[in-house]
């Protein structure tokens, strides 16, 4: 149908979206697949950074144990690429479209592959990281991008949460390579975990060619018929169903609406859009931008990536578990069966009680881990006659083990999905794009902050912290049970348009209460059945690069 003919809209905010097909979970499935790469390459250098072969080649001849400085350094520098990654993929984003950024971002992890196989020294396995570390930023920040502006509303957190499910099927693949690979004497102890990396870029790489972009996308760019054709795709329905014309026409009247608001400009207009408007009013630029920023932040302030980082090399300092490998896979196995949980309670339950109780859940572990381990656990030991440190009290030391594990259940089902699946919901159209970007760009620069510094506050030759590192990650988990509290809305069941719509008239402690009673088109004074026309063309005539 050419632009002009029109879109048939509706007032029924029950009727702007067609119903859930099995087409539509499973293009989302498979687009989170994606968290395949963060997951992975998370988890894989824990690993490598204990195989004697690696250490050797970084320290040298009959080191056992990388330095402090040369172990931040290699985890951290993924991060920092990750970072920079993150940024630049969401104007990438804004000009080839969703689908293709992504599929630039893994030809680039893909480079950062072949360069960490091929290395034999510390200089090529950070220049490898580090570009793999772009190619995972493009990746983690627009596939919550896409797959928030693709799922069916009622769905969506669901399907996002998806996406850190993958995150923890990643890790536990790499826990398993890792495992499997621990005992081998040759490169092949560090270079498999890293090749077997080529699978995930290819795989979701390729597999995106055959799928359709973001309906949104188009909009924003003024093509509505390719909308129309990625709706219909997504929908399972035809051309000329109702339900994809209300879709369209709310896509379109919010676009429009949000336009008004927020003028398209230049490229440097485009990022200041991000930080307009007032500090104190919950539905301004700014406030979302800091909302996202922050809660990334609160998501790495948890500590978790501490276990999923240095969990070998830590739990080996404390002398009280004799295969730290085992345990390590163990955390990865608790972390991929309770992320599922997710899947129901984040639609059951909302978005902001999953948090807010999450966070309760991982502080009282944190502090009991921090407690046992400070009077009887992990920093109670004596070197015995063949001089290895042991545990004085090994029931205390699983107790410790068994609170993590729980912390690590709290995380994975709570803050682990529900992080990503806020910071995909909460921006407007004119700067989703960029607000999603600077949310991801947020959790990789606190992810590599909190790499470097994690070394030196539990390396014995460093801070030597051993369990009272628990009572920094407790803390900071108050803080984000605090947060989350305060300032984190519920946006169960809406559409990306009525989350705009509620946050502009609630504020985050009264956000459950609300329910959409107009749509965007009916707003604009478009009765039932009615076209919207000049919509169309102002979008067709105002889709602009930026």
């Amino acid at each position: 149908m050419p632009g002009g003919a029109g879109l048939a809209a509706t007032s029924d905010v029950n009727r702007i979206e067609a119903p859930v097909t099995w087409k539509a979970y499973m293009i989302c499935a498979f687009a989170s697949f994606g968290g395949i790469f963060f997951g992975y390459d998370s988890g894989y250098i824990n690993g490598v950074t204990g195989s004697a072969v690696f250490i050797e080649i970084i320290e040298g001849p009959g080191a056992t144990a990388l330095t402090g400085s040369h172990q931040s350094l290699i985890v951290s520098i993924l991060s920092a690429g990750t970072f920079f990654g993150a940024l630049i993929a969401g104007d990438v984003s804004d000009i080839i479209g969703r689908k293709f950024t992504i599929i630039i971002g893994c030809g680039i992890y893909l480079v950062g592959v072949i360069l960490q196989v091929a290395a034999h020294s510390l200089g090529l396995i950070v220049a490898g990281r580090l570009v793999a570390g772009v190619g995972v930023g493009f990746e983690s920040a627009i596939v919550i991008l896409y797959m928030s502006e693709i799922c069916p509303r009622k769905v969506r957190g669901a399907l996002v949460a998806g996406y850190q499910f993958c995150i923890t099927i990643g890790l536990l693949v790499a826990s398993c390579v890792d495992y499997a690979c621990k005992n081998r004497t040759d490169t092949g102890s560090y270079r498999i975990p890293i090749g077997i990396q080529f699978a995930w870029g290819i795989i979701l790489g390729g597999g995106l060619l055959f799928l359709p972009d973001s309906p949104r996308f188009f909009v924003k760019r003024g093509r509505v018929e390719k909308a129309r054709a990625s709706l219909c795709q997504l929908r399972g329905q035809p051309a000329d169903s109702e339900y994809v014309e209300a879709e369209l026409a709310e896509i379109i009247a919010n676009e429009e609406y949000e336009r008004s608001l927020i003028p398209a400009g230049g490229w440097i207009n485009g990022w200041a859009n991000c930080f307009k408007g007032s500090l104190f009013k919950s539905n301004s630029n700014l406030r979302k931008t800091i909302l996202g920023t922050s809660l990334q932040m609160m998501q790495q302030w948890t500590g978790v990536n501490f276990i999923f980082y240095y969990s070998t090399p830590f739990l080996q300092s404390t002398g009280a578990i004799s295969n730290t490998f085992l345990i390590s896979l163990i955390f990865t196995l608790v972390n991929v069966c309770s992320t599922p949980i997710s899947f129901y309670t984040v639609e059951k339950l909302g978005r902001r009680p999953l948090l807010v109780w999450g966070a309760l859940g991982m502080l009282i572990c944190q502090f009991l881990v921090a407690i046992i381990g400070d009077t009887v656990g992990f920093n109670k030991s004596h070197v015995d006659a063949s001089g290895s440190t042991i545990a004085n009290n090994v029931s205390a030391v699983n107790a410790q083990i068994a609170f993590i594990a729980i912390f690590i259940f709290f995380f994975a089902s709570t803050w682990g999905p529900g992080a990503w699946i806020v910071i995909g919901e909460i921006f407007p159209l004119p700067i989703r794009s960029r607000g999603v970007a600077l949310s991801t760009a947020s959790n990789w620069l606190w992810n590599t902050i909190i790499a470097v510094i994690t070394p030196y506050m539990v390396d014995t030759d460093e801070g030597d912290l051993k369990s009272n590192v628990f009572f920094l990650w407790g803390g900071l988990c108050t803080i984000a049970f605090i947060y989350a509290y305060f300032l984190i809305p519920e946006t169960k069941g809406l559409s990306l348009e009525q989350v705009d719509k509620m946050m502009e008239e609630t504020s985050p402690r009264t956000s459950s209460k609300w329910k959409p009673t107009t749509t965007f088109a009916s707003d604009m004074g478009v009765k039932e059945g009615e076209k919207l026309d000049h919509n169309i063309e102002d979008v067709e005539r105002k889709g602009s690069i930026f």
